[in-house]
């Protein structure tokens, strides 16, 4: 099928701008989902597949659909990695952190500390009366667990968050069509130092034992050491900014999460589901497939967009509102699945889960203000400012 074919049997996609999957997105995914599931986009120069089990189809399919491609946006950021690789290599460069990240180590080593966190970064703000609840917890939440995670030397929070930042404006840029700026360029080599040392002076470090284990050279080790602080700050901020929002924006679930704290992680996936952190997931077709009755060629770009699968009406009841009551909560995507899921999702889970707690415990009157501006972003997606206010002299 040639473009021009593509445009005329695609109208909906067709007429679909980057402004239209940048601000309010849901609208837009519902109309492509209800008329064209697998629907050709100019806008982002591939098939967006916007139903649940279409994205399952291909997120399970590495053979079919591949991250291994020279047009990865995070390849081109930090280089291979397991998040742009598949098969025995994804496997190779995937293996050695994964025990590290099992939710019985996650538990035992950060559970205690992550809540004592969260409710320290909030208490600093108690007299004041407002705060902004991304900028005092979420972010530097995010950063310190990971940073203490992969014991990165001589990295404070607000260097982690700046390569971060810039890492993450590269990627932005990659996907939107722009080249890997200077900024990036200068977090990247930043954070390669930063990894190379904590592989020499930090014996016992998570990175000194992978570096020890052999099986990935120190271009690998920093490539992944990079999608690892990357993806845990990026899913965690949003993952936490975006629960907060949802929770403290909807008066009813409030008040049931606050009667009930064990909904709390109920909370935390339903908000997973409403607004994915990481919304597209890029793959390629490795060759000439069918995908819902749709002929894809070798080699096209073959996004799946984990914000319209997550609000499939043939899987979620009612899927534009916020539910923590909903029954099917574990069929959220957020997290991806199939052989890329994310390594860090016990981590990301915890670190929300504490952050909501600390806001229930510390100022359980809190409410969003009336300028908040919801989440926005084409590929990541949170609040710019989680703005809340609450009386000072409730105890």
């Amino acid at each position: 099928m040639d473009i021009a074919d593509r445009l005329t049997n695609f109208p909906v996609g067709a007429a679909v701008t980057l402004g239209d999957l940048t601000g309010d997105v849901h609208p837009c995914l519902a109309r492509i989902r209800a008329t064209e599931p697998v629907s050709w986009l100019p806008a982002i120069g591939g098939w967006l597949v916007t139903g649940r089990d279409h994205a399952l189809a291909v997120l399970r399919d590495a053979d079919s659909f591949t991250v291994d491609d020279p047009r990865f946006s995070t390849a081109r950021v930090v280089g291979p990695s397991m998040l742009s690789t598949d098969g025995d290599d994804h496997a190779r460069h995937r293996a050695p952190f994964v025990g590290a990240f099992r939710h019985a180590v996650v538990m035992d080593g950060f559970e205690a500390w992550t809540a004592k966190k969260a409710g320290r970064l909030l208490a600093g703000h108690l007299a004041a009366g407002y705060c902004d609840l991304r900028a005092v917890l979420a972010a530097p939440l995010a950063v310190g667990v990971i940073a203490r995670a992969l014991d990165l030397a001589e990295a404070d929070p607000d260097r982690v968050l700046g390569w971060y930042r810039a890492i993450a404006a590269g990627v932005e840029g990659v996907n939107a069509g722009s080249d890997v700026g200077d900024g990036t360029r200068r977090a990247v080599a930043d954070l390669r130092r930063a990894v190379d040392r904590t592989v020499a002076d930090s014996a016992g470090s998570l990175l000194a034992e992978v570096a020890a284990g052999g099986s990935l050279t120190a271009d690998e080790l920093f490539s992944n050491t990079a999608v690892l602080m990357f993806g845990a700050i990026e899913t965690s901020e949003a993952m936490t900014a975006n629960a907060l929002a949802h929770l403290l924006g909807s008066a009813d679930q409030l008040e049931a999460v606050a009667a009930d704290r064990s909904l709390v992680p109920d909370a935390v996936e339903e908000s997973l589901r409403m607004e994915p952190a990481a919304t597209l997931v890029d793959r390629y077709a490795t060759g000439a497939v069918d995908l819902a009755g749709v002929a894809i060629s070798a080699g096209d770009l073959v996004s799946v967009s984990l914000a319209g699968a997550n609000r499939d009406p043939t899987v979620f009841a009612g899927p534009d509102r916020f539910d923590v009551s909903r029954p099917n909560l574990n069929l959220q995507l957020a997290f991806v699945r199939g052989p890329h899921t994310c390594l860090g999702l016990h981590l990301a889970r915890l670190q929300t889960i504490a952050a909501v707690n600390a806001v229930l415990d510390l100022v359980p009157d809190a409410r969003l203000d009336d300028d908040f501006q919801p989440a926005s972003g084409l590929v990541f997606r949170k609040p710019a400012t989680v703005p809340v206010t609450w009386d000072p002299t409730v105890e």
